[in-house]
């Protein structure tokens, strides 16, 4: 099969849809890959490299987009539209769910997007979300320290506090592995940190991890109002797979907060949980809205893109080899998980929650490919 990895054009986006060691390993299994020069080199994975593994190397974006599958990392953005066709395959995560325009352009297209962010595992896991997921809950607490900076507009609370003072009171709304990453941080840097979340089991098992360090309660929105206008800062870390994240912090809840307080919205690249959360950018990434700071960047582990790089292929090559080796077809009739992350196919949406959620017909993978 003909690949294609292209040089990623977010905002700030520096992770690259394959090292060269996972293109070694695609290469090795008889498949022709390209990637468009200087797709890796702020990693420091220059094109070297690359063709070092056995890719081709080359200049636009049109070459890329003749692939039959497209591994990247971020959804595909306007500009590259144009390039898509009917049948191509688009590996990488899409987050539609918020993003109608986004999922009407590749229904419109006929392409088959496989997304990361849904692909599940016999544990009923996100095995390919995961990583970025740790990443991007450790980065939390580390951003919002900074966003509490004076200069940023924020109340100038230090996250640690110093002897004599107390520290910053940190809430995480979610006990998945955003929200667990989120406050081993929070908890390393010296704050004291409350955890809301719907599951007994789950809180049970963090606070076994934890221990006293760690303040729990069962998440609802009583519990959540009661709390919020303690809160220095606030991380958002609520995931509905394939489905917009609830809104869970309203405005109201913003204007009884301490002024210069902060909110990171980790749940931003599903819509995020706050009525107030828009995307930023890295470049851009800070805004204030009812005196509460708000840092709601979709492409938070791009910040640290070499480890996220590193930690993405090695989790999704394996289904990237699936897919290559035995077609789109065979791979997810065979695998269930995988099919679990086909959300468009022919201009059909093949994901029931992203179909539920948007109001729109589903169609089971199985149907369409068949």
């Amino acid at each position: 099969m003909l690949i294609g990895i292209p040089k990623e054009i977010k905002n700030h986006e520096y992770r690259v849809g394959a090292t060269p060691d996972g293109v070694l390993a695609l290469v090795a299994a008889g498949h022709v890959v390209r990637v468009q020069r200087a797709a890796g080199l702020r990693l420091g994975f220059g094109d070297d490299a690359f063709r070092g593994a056995g890719a081709v190397i080359v200049d636009s974006a049109e070459d890329i987009y003749a692939a039959e599958l497209v591994i990247k990392v971020k959804e595909i953005q306007r500009s590259e539209f144009p390039l898509l066709r009917p049948g191509q395959i688009v590996y990488g995560y899409h987050h539609f769910a918020p993003d109608r325009e986004l999922l009407d352009a590749m229904l419109q297209a006929g392409v088959s997007c496989v997304a990361y962010e849904t692909i599940t595992d016999a544990a009923g896991r996100l095995p390919l979300l995961t990583p970025m997921s740790q990443i991007a809950g450790r980065l939390a607490p580390q951003v919002g320290a900074w966003a509490l900076q004076m200069a940023n507009g924020g109340s100038g609370v230090l996250l640690g506090g110093v002897p004599g003072v107390l520290p910053a009171n940190v809430l995480v709304i979610g006990g998945g592995t955003v929200g667990e990453n989120a406050v081993r941080i929070a908890i390393g840097m010296g704050a004291d940190v409350t955890l809301l979340e719907r599951s007994a089991a789950r809180l049970a098992a963090l606070e076994s991890v934890f221990g006293s360090r760690l303040k729990t309660a069962i998440s609802t929105p009583q519990a959540l109002r009661a709390l919020l206008p303690e809160q220095d800062l606030v991380v958002g870390a609520v995931l509905l797979p394939g489905a917009r994240a609830p809104k869970l912090i309203t405005r109201d809840d913003l204007r009884r907060m301490q002024p210069g307080s902060v909110i990171v919205d980790v749940a931003i690249d599903q819509g995020g949980s706050s009525e107030t959360s828009r995307p930023t950018s890295h470049t851009e990434p800070l805004y204030v809205e009812e005196n509460i700071v708000h840092y709601c960047v979709p492409n938070m582990p791009s910040a640290v893109a070499r480890t996220a790089t590193l930690a993405l292929t090695q989790a999704t090559l394996p289904h990237a080899l699936a897919i290559a080796s035995q077609g789109l077809r065979e791979a997810v009739l065979r695998d269930p998980h995988l099919a679990a992350g086909l959300q468009t196919c022919s201009g059909h949406v093949t994901h029931p929650e992203l179909a539920g959620d948007l109001g729109l017909p589903f169609v089971a993978p199985a149907e369409v490919l068949s």
